[in-house]
């Protein structure tokens, strides 16, 4: 049978592989991590509302059911398109090799600095669960350090959030972590004063969520300030150290520095040696394939098409349709039907929420802000999750934190390295040499 590799299980790479459960063929999922992650709600594990276990599903309990597919965790380092290689890293081997006959590339998106790679250090960004709960641990110690702090500088200092970015993420980021601070903390603090918390959302941009209408936009914006963020518009960051940021030549002294402004793509056009864009996202035909190579499927945000004109976004609806696509595509080729039209990406529409109860939607000709948008983006997010335990879990964590103002996990996760939980489990020195 066709051996089919897909290389990454997100969005795009989990619809592929479903959409080829029928195909009479050997399909191979590699991905880094064990787990299909809901990325557009990492902003709530970052700042305490839900649990990294609401927004994530092992990949194999997804795919359990799928007779004809087998899960590999392995982090892929390259890819033989003349041998039809791909090899992948795991915890004990190196460069092992998967042959396929058909590749799908799924890769998704990482961080980008824009050429400032030092900011990573001080300026954490939000692609995974691990950053969500480094995020999340940042927060909470800073209000945690404020409390035990004496000097009122240095107090300020742990109060103070900046945000690097006014896209999405951002703005999601900004917004929940305003309603954390004046709601859930507010009882919980003796020593501080809360209202004094600094929430600062900068982009060099002139305008917050840039890709909305401008109507839209300034509704987001003027939300933000209600909660009490400071946006500043049109200032790129010049500096990011262990004390703060430097913008438009200003410093802002902060301890939590929050990095929301940019990507880059995963690096499959370095691997298949093939034309990119500026950004380095892969080159495709609209039938989602690889020029001059019709054995190699790329969807998601690793790619460059366009339509009607203009590339199309690198939101999930492109990523599932597209993986639906390709999926759909290999199984009418193993069984010699005729291909599928090319590729057309139906707009659903463009969403972002600004705090609880408020959101703002945009889909053709209508445009809505309020609450009558966050209703729509909480049962279209709902929708989306990958199981039904996690619709019901996070539907009624949302009901729950809506009504009473209460978040669900404010915990802090020491990660402590082996060597040192050796150290901690040695005997007191009283019980040494006894039995």
């Amino acid at each position: 049978m066709k051996k089919i590799v897909i290389i990454g299980a997100g969005f795009g790479g989990l619809a592929a592989a479903k959409a080829l459960r029928h195909a009479s063929a050997e399909i191979c999922v590699i991905d880094r991590a064990n787990h299909n992650l809901f990325q557009p709600l990492l902003y709530q594990v970052a700042t305490t509302v839900l649990s990294p276990a609401q927004i994530a599903s092992p990949i194999r309990q997804l795919l359990k059911n799928q007779r004809n597919t087998t899960v590999f965790l392995g982090e892929v380092t390259g890819i033989n398109k003349d041998a039809k290689f791909v090899y992948a890293d795991n915890e004990s081997h190196q460069d092992v090799a998967y042959p396929y006959d058909i590749l799908v590339i799924a890769t998704g998106v990482t961080h980008s600095y824009f050429g400032h790679d030092e900011f990573a250090e001080f300026a954490p960004g939000l692609k995974g669960l691990a950053d969500a709960v480094r995020i999340r641990n940042k927060v909470l110690k800073a209000f945690e350090q404020a409390e035990a702090e004496d000097d009122p500088s240095r107090r300020q200092n742990f109060l103070t959030f900046v945000l690097v970015g006014a896209g999405p993420t951002g703005v999601e980021l900004a917004s929940s972590l305003a309603v954390l601070v004046r709601t859930t903390l507010k009882a919980e603090f003796r020593r501080i004063n809360l209202a004094a918390t600094r929430i600062v959302l900068v982009d060099m941009a002139p305008r917050v969520l840039g890709t909305f209408a401008s109507d839209l936009s300034e509704a987001a914006k003027h939300r933000l300030e209600n909660l009490g963020v400071e946006v500043r518009l049109g200032h790129s960051v010049d500096r990011i150290d262990a004390d703060g940021v430097v913008v438009g030549g200003e410093r802002i002294a902060s301890k939590v520095v929050i990095w929301t402004a940019g990507v880059a793509p995963s690096p499959a056009g370095k691997w298949l040696n093939v034309e990119t864009d500026r950004a380095g996202r892969v080159r495709i035909q609209s039938d989602l394939t690889v020029p001059g190579h019709p054995d190699i499927y790329v969807i998601g945000d690793t790619v460059s098409l366009d339509q009607d004109g203009k590339p199309l976004p690198g939101v999930a609806q492109v990523a599932i349709q597209q993986g639906r696509y390709a999926g759909r595509r290999i199984a009418r080729s193993l069984v010699n039907k005729p291909s599928p039209k090319p590729f057309q990406y139906f707009d659903k529409g463009n969403m972002a929420v600004i705090g609880a109860g408020f959101a703002i939607l945009q889909a053709g000709r209508v445009r809505l802000s309020g609450i009558v948008a966050w209703l729509a983006w909480a049962g279209v997010h709902l929708q989306f999750l990958a199981t039904s335990s996690l619709r019901l879990t996070v539907f009624l964590q949302w009901i729950w934190s809506f009504w009473t103002g209460q978040t669900g996990v404010r915990l802090i996760v020491n990660h402590i390295p082996l060597s040192k939980q050796n150290k901690d489990i040695e005997l007191p020195i009283a019980s040494r040499g006894r039995k």
